[in-house]
Order: C-alpha cells, then sequence, then structure tokens
C-alpha cells in the first residue's frame, strides 16, 4: 500500500456530523435491484462447498442451510494491527487529526448469506458499513469514508507522534477501526488478507464473500495475470474461472488500487437489504430525524425520501422537495448552516 502524508485540500475536511447523518439516513436503505426469474435462479451457482473448505479464522462460526449460511465473527482480524492510530479530530472526517491508541474492540456480527447467489442486471448500491466478511474474520467496507465522498485508501496520513513514530490513518492491512465503536474493516484488498491464501506469483484465490454471496477475489486472474481494473463492471465484478470455480463464476475483484476502484462499490447479486449493517459512528451526535421531521410539519418518512436516497446527502435538493429552504432544513437537524 501507498502510504503517504497528505495536506488538507480544499473540500476534503468534510463536517463529521454529514458523515453520520449519511449513516443515518441510508441505514435502511433497501434493495435497488429487480428479482430476477425463477429460471435464472435455477441455475444460480452453489458456493457452499467451496466456503466450507475455505480456512476461516477462528473468530468465524459458519452455520449451513441448503441455500445459505450464517456468518457469525467477533471481527477481530487474526493478522497484527497498528498500536496506535491517526484518527479524525470531531467535526471533520479526514486528515486533520490526532493520535489514538487502537481502539479496535470486539464485535458481535451475524450475517446471513445466500449459497446459491443470484445475479441480477440491475445493481444495489454498496452502503457505508459491512459490505462482506473477509477469511481474517474481519469486514470489508466500500472504499469511501463517513461522508460517502471521501476514498480512504487515496486519502490515507499520518500523525507524528512526540516519540517520533508515525500513526498512520489507514494501516499496512488496508483497514482501520473506527474510533467509537472500535470495528475494524478495510476498504481495500488487504496484503494481510491476501498473503494467507496465495503465493508470491500465481492465481488469487478466494478472500472472502460479498453480503450477496458471491465470492471476493485479489487482483490476479486464474493465469496469474493481474486483473485490468477496465475489466471490471462498475461493481469491481467480472465472471471468470477462479481456482476455487474453475467453470467460472461471478465474483468481485479487490485491485491494487488506491482510488475509488479499491472496494466494492455496489452489488451485482441480489441482495438482502436486512444484512446490510450501517457504518458505526464517527463521532458527534447522531441527528434526531423524528424532532427535525416535527420542525418541519411532516413525517419522518416524508424527511428521508427527500434526501433520495443519494450519499453523500443532497441538502439543497432535499429542501427544494420539501419546499423550503436550505438554512430551514439544516437548522432543523441541528446542523450548521
Amino acid at each position: 500500500m501507498n502510504r503517504k502524508r497528505i495536506t488538507i485540500a480544499g473540500g476534503v475536511a468534510v463536517a463529521c456530523v454529514l458523515a453520520v447523518l449519511a449513516v443515518y439516513l441510508f441505514s435502511t436503505v433497501g434493495q435497488a435491484g429487480s428479482a430476477i426469474s425463477s429460471a435464472q435462479a435455477a441455475k444460480a451457482i452453489n458456493t457452499q462447498s467451496v466456503l466450507k473448505a475455505t480456512k476461516w479464522a477462528s473468530v468465524v462460526k459458519a452455520s449451513y442451510t441448503s441455500t445459505s449460511v450464517v456468518m457469525s465473527t467477533t471481527d477481530i482480524p487474526n493478522h497484527k494491527r497498528d498500536a496506535y492510530y491517526a484518527v479524525p479530530d470531531a467535526g471533520v472526517v479526514v486528515p486533520t487529526a490526532h493520535v489514538m491508541k487502537d481502539p479496535t474492540k470486539a464485535q458481535s456480527l451475524s450475517f446471513t448469506i445466500s449459497t446459491k447467489p443470484s445475479y441480477t442486471s440491475k445493481v444495489t448500491d454498496a452502503p457505508l458499513g459491512s459490505i462482506g466478511l473477509m477469511i481474517s474474520g474481519a469486514v470489508l467496507y466500500n472504499p469511501y469514508e463517513g461522508d460517502g465522498t471521501t476514498v480512504a485508501m487515496s486519502s490515507n496520513f499520518s500523525v507524528k507522534m512526540s516519540s517520533g513514530t508515525k500513526a498512520w490513518f489507514v494501516d499496512r492491512c488496508s483497514g482501520h477501526p473506527t474510533p467509537n465503536i472500535g470495528q475494524y474493516h478495510y476498504h481495500a484488498g488487504s496484503s494481510c488478507v491476501k498473503d494467507q491464501v496465495d503465493k508470491k506469483s500465481g492465481p488469487s484465490h478466494l478472500i472472502g464473500v460479498a453480503l450477496d454471496g458471491f465470492p471476493i477475489y485479489g487482483p490476479y486472474d486464474i493465469k496469474g495475470k493481474l486483473v485490468p481494473v477496465k475489466s471490471l463492471d462498475r461493481c469491481n465484478g467480472i465472471k471468470s474461472a477462479t481456482p476455487e470455480f474453475p467453470k467460472g463464476i461471478y465474483h468481485y475483484v479487490l485491485p491494487n488500487t488506491t482510488d475509488a476502484t479499491s472496494s466494492i462499490r455496489c452489488f451485482h447479486g441480489v441482495v438482502d437489504a436486512s444484512q446490510m449493517m450501517a457504518m458505526p459512528p464517527m463521532g458527534g451526535n447522531m441527528p434526531d430525524l423524528a424532532a427535525a421531521a416535527a420542525k418541519l410539519g411532516i413525517t419522518e418518512t416524508q424527511l428521508r425520501d427527500a434526501f433520495d436516497n443519494k450519499l453523500p446527502p443532497d441538502f439543497a435538493q432535499a429542501a427544494k422537495a420539501l419546499g423550503i429552504t436550505e438554512a430551514k432544513l439544516m437548522a432543523a437537524l441541528g446542523m450548521p448552516g
């Protein structure tokens, strides 16, 4: 991973309360794709035998049915983490930050994932929060930080401690913990995960499973050649042969990139919206949408609908949809105008 110290650029320091609002507004976002036909469902591949044969970290427990697997984890990865992390200061996302001793804590996460994943032509945006489980026992997030636009990998930075040691925002494993809850997660393919199953040369092997049931791989194809990012679809997916599925399967690829292609941005499989867990708040207070709606004389549903499930939240458009000024909307939400 290319880690560098960066300076504040225009627009990078984004209000943390906006990030928290984004999490809250879209934590209940449903599937954006249409159901596939019964004929398509009948052709769905069965991943159960492969998932059972995969060497998952000891913190991962799995219970299988004929069509799905319930996977639970403490989210503590089976690799080393940094002792200290650069954590955004209250009021910003990145890069103004302070140093915090690793706040990673054991979680109690459980996902019910289909072992007969079904590809659909329409996609579901990957939310902020858990979108897949990696063999290390920790979860995968999409490429973005809490504002929905800042790419974590391209915005990595460090803070020098008094000892002279640098604490990084994203560690060498392409992950970091949320400061308040301590939920460790990745924003890209992690060498700390890939090295557990891949050799120095050769193909990428299965390193995780997305919430829609399709497997997650590293950057190399079955012949050991780098998969061109341009050959991936908008969700970072491609259908091709892999070591575990030599006849071919649709799967997600985590390339060696530091831009928005570093992680999965959407699902191309039918996904149960109830399995999408919102990103834990990075700090600040959660906006009270019910109270804000009451101040505006509307329902909470009307307030949510005004944002039209967009990330980051478009306050100007939401205010227009409600027929009020943006200043009035911001005041109702308790946000600075």
